[in-house]
């Protein structure tokens, strides 16, 4: 689940030009900083007021929605077409936003598990450092070698594609070596690096990357929606409504707000903009981990944030009691 999400991040940073983030760049600095610090503090609090959660599971979930995700902001700009430069921060938001939630969501999850104030501290800082360490420093070693690997003509044009998503993998798993979640900020910056180029070659492997971008959000839906039961998603179905209602018309309209004061874009562009925070299969995927390393923790009402698919028997005894009663029967 996390490769395919880093496979998909490294999509969309190698469908971001520079000239994009040049364009757009004070507003979507904004909002990935200021606008991603006003949603997680909205989105903790009505996390822990609407569904009754404890304060650490509606810490990281909080921290987990920090993200918009190009998974689903990609598809609708295609179809929306919006003039302006609103297309070009949205699609740059949702690229650059995915690996700052998730490491967001690390160092959340690090803080609920520190008792004292001063190990807190100093566990955000060596995550935040770690982190750039790791995953800007391996993507652009890598991007460097493989991009001079591609202008000097040293791959063969049919090797092009697999090794350069052999790269990307190697390089995500090193990055998470050294910190965990780290690898999706290092795909990120490999695309980007390797987005300035605008060659033939360059967008032979974004041909292909969209490809496999499609089947890989369907996989990964297909696998979030497996692990949720029916009569588990009645319990939040409704809190659901309620939380869905603030994160629209409250979260993201004000990071917004505060995101544009004192730039160029009109009252009509604003609201676009605030009409437009999807949250997909990264941010589910995102989720999905972190509940599962919680609860390994004994956080409780970690199972809230995503309702997953309980085993049907919880050990071996219960096992051979199932089959036991299976035979009488």
């Amino acid at each position: 689940m996390s490769l395919a999400v880093a496979l998909i991040l490294f999509e969309g940073g190698l469908d971001l030009p520079p000239r994009e983030l040049r364009n757009t760049g004070t507003v979507v600095r904004r909002l990935i900083t200021v606008g991603a610090t006003i949603t997680f503090l909205v989105s903790w609090y009505a996390a822990r007021e609407v569904f009754g959660i404890s304060n650490q599971a509606a810490i990281v979930l909080g921290a987990v929605l920090v993200v918009t995700g190009p998974t689903v902001v990609g598809p609708l700009l295609r179809f929306v077409r919006p003039a302006g430069s609103t297309g070009p921060i949205l699609r740059a938001e949702g690229v650059l936003i995915d690996p700052i939630g998730a490491t967001a969501a690390l160092i959340a999850f690090e803080i609920v598990l520190t008792d004292a104030p001063d190990e807190a501290v100093a566990t955000v800082i060596g995550v935040v450092l770690l982190t750039i360490v790791a995953g800007a420093g391996v993507g652009l070693l890598a991007a460097y070698f493989l991009d001079e690997a591609l202008r000097r003509f040293l791959i063969p044009d049919q090797l092009i594609v697999p090794i350069t998503f052999a790269v990307v993998v190697a390089t995500f798993v090193a990055a998470n070596e050294i910190q965990e979640e780290s690898g999706l900020l290092t795909v990120t910056v490999l695309g980007m690096y390797l987005a300035r180029r605008e060659t033939s070659t360059v967008r032979h492997v974004l041909e292909f990357s969209e490809s496999l971008r499609t089947l890989l959000i369907s996989v990964l839906f297909i696998l979030l929606a497996a692990r949720i039961e029916a009569d588990q998603l009645r319990d939040v179905l409704l809190p659901a409504f309620g939380f869905l209602a603030v994160m629209v018309f409250i979260a993201r309209p004000l990071s917004v707000l505060v995101s544009t004061i004192r730039t160029s874009l009109s009252w009509r562009e604003r609201a676009f903009l605030s009409m437009m925070a999807p949250r997909g299969s990264v941010a589910a995927a995102v989720s999905a981990i972190f509940a599962i390393r919680m609860e390994e923790k004994n956080i409780a009402e970690a199972d809230q944030i995503v309702r997953r698919r309980r085993p049907r028997f919880a050990n071996a005894d219960a096992l051979l009691n199932g089959l036991e009663e299976t035979g009488r029967k």
